[in-house]
């Protein structure tokens, strides 16, 4: 590596976020250099880049900074201040020589400055709050979630029904789809940081505030209703035992809500101490659970006595593994789906650690590796509880201690027992049988070594799930009352402690789950519950399979091992298993969710967190967008696209409710903002900012939005005309406000606007102007920039020697611009049984007639008639009728009304001849040279000047704009609309002022609304069906 020159050092010193320079005294050039931070300077030359601690450093330092941590987290370190990359305009703008750096363009909060450290070193560090590993915070607590009382008491029974073989089918099948939903899962989760929100969070992220908030709303409810149902579980047992013992309170209904009561409050006391003792107990009742299987385990091995015999008990034995390997369907319940749909709510649970994202210390590496260890270790444990048992117990005995063959009289033994010395076979042909694995479901309790020990194993199954339940309800509900998407519920959202524990939402799932424990009739609301949970695994297998699709380049999970397909899968077969379960609560449960989707979708909430449903709207609109170049145009599909000449769209509101009404739901607008200065930070943000957009929204316009820099309005035009649009999405109608100071303004600013519509015109564009009698821009009423390409306001601008001069520094505050009430214009409202008049006087193509007829098309323009004004000869006025109307009725326009105007070729009123002659007076040529030199023509110099031969090159057209005017004030006084023909001016031969006069005079004392129109003589309109 080259040794690197020495350089000259200058001093920067740095305040509160500013920055001082001190240039070196006797240099020519000053050189300046940046700090980021109070510590950290970054130093760059051509030859290296380095970090420094020193103050003095390099003049050639550029602030280019290496990659940092620092640079893209969210998140403050105590002690530190966060730094901050440098923006692009501060690396590449030019240094001014006032002794100050050019401002910042791109700032961020957390950067500290000054004397802040020593403020921050007063203060105590935050309490680190208590965070757990994936052991104890997602595995222990999947697997006590998944296990519960189905373990205990039905899967003996599952097993006798469907055999081992189908018995471990049903257990993997189950087991396939919770483990594509745990690889799922664990993709979202490692696809970025995870906080806290669990369930909810993921699928919002992942899929938008529409579907995650309706999920995370019901699902949080889903698992507050579940405390319930856990606890009414335990109670039931409890109530059980105390009536063996002949004890009991009040009755039994009364008794398995007063335990209830009591269980669920001394639960809720446990989360309220916090997440430790909580996390505390979850793993007592893991230990509780583990003792009870090696009891089980135990049990099997040990020689059978004559009391578990006669329940029909026999230790393991190859007879009874073989009978039982095939299935004995019994009962209305007695097929294949009817055991899957009793087993699989034991295989759910597997979000019981994701629901507690934010106490996790890594939850994109606890997540995936707690949750699908947790489902392996529970599927093993039910196949090889459910391989055991069944190789150990008989279907069918008596219990009865003299059914032994010896003492029993029958001489035809039937049932497996006759092996080994019982003889069931009375209560076998009676199916009165109340031992065995398909009758008697304590079965596990009498194969234990010792059965209390099952008991407190179905105990801890229950107040397990019970308490994950109780504590993963609050957490995904807070975050949702965070986010704000629905009304009211803000006040659950606030959290305390060092765990910002939901104190509210402990207390509201609290009451949610006594007053379901006070019903104590939970058979009808649990599949409802049980279908709210594999609508969730549904939606995240979706969100997986949604976010894979699309390819966007954020989808990087650091989880590799999944597949978009088997998420697609696990989706489907989670909708099925749904309907299978219950079909009555899946529809129930599709319904909530779709009417709170329905419900953010109306709302809109102003979140935005990079969905893959932003992917997919990208994906389906590029494509479609590219697949239009496939598609040749064709006049039937020919659609006003129009680029609307408007500024800030909040200037002129009355152009663009215009152009919306016959372009909404119908074809593109697009609302175009030149910014006339040089590119600066400044210039671009006025230009590029997305307030345009929230006003255009907020006033429900659908458009887009473009804004350009450029060095005066027509430069700026051109490049809107040349560039907007994507492949054959692109404008053909420019549309802009009547310039009403044209008289005022500068010259040139004159000529400008009349260059636009030439520009226009090149480029093969229609072109439609608009005037109103109370004028456009609405930029006098808000303290922001006026574009003087445009029609500048009087209050901005000021006579300077009979010229206009428009403030060259002004000021655009977006926010204020959405802040604004929203202005109401005429095309807002409806328009009653008035007239849409218009004058179509010279054939276009056929966009004069077009804009009516879709005018019409909607429901404010409605009832209006649209009246047909063309020219004509006196002699042959009804014949001119007759062929207009035809021609109309084979466009298929439905205009009825036709006038011909054989008075059109009159000679205007000399008074009105005067007023033109005296609009162009100021612009006429006196002298053919200017200044006294000689040789310099004025029409080169002053293009907008008018000379006498110009005026009569083009008189017979003036005196026709003059005569129109004087008709249209004659019939369409009262329109609604007047939509008039615009003239063209020949380009070199039509002065701007002379055509500017034209426009003037021909749309001028009018009080309706006058759009002047002109298509690119190319048809817009045909009677061919091909």
């Amino acid at each position: 590596m080259a040794e690197v020159p020495a350089m000259d050092t200058i001093p920067v010193s740095t305040q509160s976020g500013k920055f001082s320079v001190s240039p070196n005294v006797g240099e020519k050039e000053s050189k300046y250099s940046y700090s980021v931070d109070d510590k950290y300077f970054y130093n760059c030359d051509v030859n290296s880049m380095a970090s420094t601690r020193s103050e003095v450093f390099s003049g050639y330092n550029t602030l280019d900074a290496p990659p940092n941590y620092d640079f893209y987290t969210k998140t403050e370190v105590y002690g530190r201040s966060r730094k901050t990359r440098p923006s692009l305009f501060q690396l590449h703008s030019i240094i001014q020589e006032e002794g100050s750096p050019p401002p910042l363009y791109e700032e961020t909060d957390g950067v500290g400055h000054g004397n802040s450290s020593d403020e921050e070193g007063e203060s105590q560090p935050p309490i680190e709050p208590t965070r757990f590993g994936w052991v104890q915070g997602v595995m222990v607590r999947c697997m006590l979630n998944i296990w519960g009382v189905i373990l205990y008491l039905r899967l003996p029974w599952i097993t006798a029904q469907a055999g081992i073989g189908l018995a471990w089918i049903i257990i993997l099948l189950s087991s396939c789809i919770t483990g594509i939903t745990g690889l799922s899962t664990s993709a979202i989760a490692t696809n970025g940081k995870v906080k806290g929100g669990g369930t909810y969070f993921l699928i919002s992220r992942s899929l938008g505030p529409e579907l995650g908030g309706s999920i995370g709303l019901i699902f949080a409810f889903a698992n507050a209703v579940a405390v319930a149902m856990h606890t009414v579980g335990f109670a039931e047992t409890v109530q059980a035992l105390m009536q063996e013992n002949n004890a009991m309170m009040v009755d039994r209904l009364n008794d398995i809500r007063i335990i209830g009561v009591i269980t669920v409050s001394c639960l809720l006391l446990i989360s309220l101490a916090g997440m430790e003792w909580e996390s505390k107990a979850q793993v007592l009742f893991f230990l509780v659970i583990m003792v009870s299987f090696a009891s089980y385990i135990v049990g099997t091995i040990m020689p059978a006595t004559p009391q578990k015999q006669a329940k029909g008990f026999f230790s393991y034995k190859a007879g009874i593994f073989a009978a039982n390997f095939v299935p004995s369907w019994r009962g209305p319940e007695g097929s294949f789906f009817g055991m899957f749909s009793i087993f699989f709510p034991s295989a759910t649970g597997i979000l019981a650690g994701a629901n507690i994202s934010g106490d996790l210390k890594d939850p994109a590496v606890a997540i995936p590796r707690g949750t699908l260890l947790s489902i392996f270790w529970t599927t093993l444990s039910y196949l090889i509880i459910s391989a055991t048992i069944a190789s150990c117990v008989v279907r069918d005995a008596s219990g009865d201690l003299n059914g032994t063959i010896y003492m029993s009289n029958s001489t035809d033994c039937v049932g497996l027992a006759c092996q080994y010395g019982w003889d069931f076979s009375e209560c076998i042909n009676n199916k009165t049988c109340t031992y065995g694995i398909s009758n008697y479901y304590q079965s596990m309790s009498m194969v234990s070594a010792f059965g209390p020990l099952i008991t407190a194993g179905i105990f801890g199954a229950t107040l397990s799930s019970a308490l994950a339940c109780l504590v993963s309800a609050p957490k995904v509900f807070q975050c949702l009352c965070k986010d704000r998407l629905y009304p009211a519920i803000g006040f659950f959202g606030k959290g305390y402690g060092k765990n910002d524990e939901p104190i509210r939402g402990y207390l509201l799932a609290y009451i949610i789950a006594v007053c379901f424990i006070l019903i104590a009739e939970l058979n009808t609301i649990a599949p409802i519950i049980s279908n709210f949970f594999l609508c969730s695994y549904a939606l995240i297998n979706f969100s997986c399979f949604h976010a894979s699709i699309t390819n966007s380049p954020g989808w990087r999970p650091s989880f590799r091992f999944y597949s978009k397909w088997l998420s697609l899968l696990g989706a489907i077969v989670s909708v099925v298993i749904m309907f299978l379960l219950t079909w009555w609560a899946a529809l129930i449960a599709i319904g909530i969710i779709i009417f709170l989707l329905a419900y953010v979708l109306y709302k809109k909430p102003g979140v935005n967190w990079g969905s893959s449903v932003q992917a997919s709207s990208y994906n389906m609109a590029l494509s479609y967008s590219v697949g239009l170049n496939n598609i040749e145009d064709h006049i039937k599909n020919y659609r006003p696209q129009c680029l609307v000449l408007s500024g800030p769209p909040s200037f002129r509101p009355a152009v663009v409710d215009f152009v919306s009404t016959f372009t909404k739901n119908l074809s593109m607008m697009m609302c175009g903002n030149v910014v006339t200065d040089s590119p600066s930070s400044e210039s671009t943000e006025a230009a590029h900012s997305n307030s345009h957009v929230t006003w255009l929204n907020k006033r429900q316009v659908r458009s887009f939005y473009r804004g350009v820099v450029a060095v005066d309005l027509r430069s700026g035009v051109q490049m809107l005309l040349q560039a907007s649009g994507l492949g054959r999405m692109k404008p053909n109608v420019l549309v802009l406000g009547y310039k009403k100071n044209w008289r005022k303004d500068k010259p040139c600013c004159m000529d400008n606007y009349i260059g636009v519509i030439h520009d226009a015109f090149d480029l093969q564009y229609g072109v439609g102007v608009l005037r109103m009698k109370e004028g456009l821009d609405m930029s006098h009423n808000m303290q922001a920039h006026v574009n003087p390409g445009f029609e500048a306001s009087t209050e901005q601008a000021h006579s300077n020697g009979g010229t206009l001069t428009i403030p060259t520094e002004s000021t655009l505050d977006p926010d204020a611009l959405v802040a604004e009430l929203q202005p109401r214009t005429v095309f807002q409202s409806k328009q009653g049984k008035k007239t849409i008049d218009v004058y179509w006087l010279s054939d276009d193509g056929g966009l004069t007639l077009l804009i009516p007829y879709l005018l019409t098309r909607k429901k404010r323009w409605a009832r209006c008639k649209v009246r047909i004004f063309v020219g004509g000869d006196v002699q042959q006025v009804e014949e001119q009728r007759k062929e207009i109307m035809a021609l109309i009725t084979k466009f298929r326009l439905r205009f009825h009304d036709v006038v011909v105007l054989p008075d059109i070729n009159e000679r205007p009123r000399p008074e009105n001849v005067k007023r033109f002659e005296d609009l162009l007076q100021p612009y006429k040529v006196k002298n053919m040279h200017k200044d006294g030199q000689s040789g310099i023509p004025v029409t080169e110099s002053c293009p907008w000047m008018v000379s006498d031969e110009d005026l009569e090159r083009n008189k017979a057209k003036s005196l026709r704009q003059i005569r129109l005017n004087e008709i249209l004030q004659d019939y369409s006084r009262d329109a609604a609309l007047i939509i008039v023909t615009m003239p063209v001016g020949r380009r070199g031969a039509c002065p701007s002022a002379l055509y500017m006069a034209w426009l003037e005079t021909l749309s001028c004392d009018l009080r309706p609304p006058v759009f002047l129109v002109r298509g690119n003589q190319q048809n817009v309109l045909t009677f061919y069906c091909q």
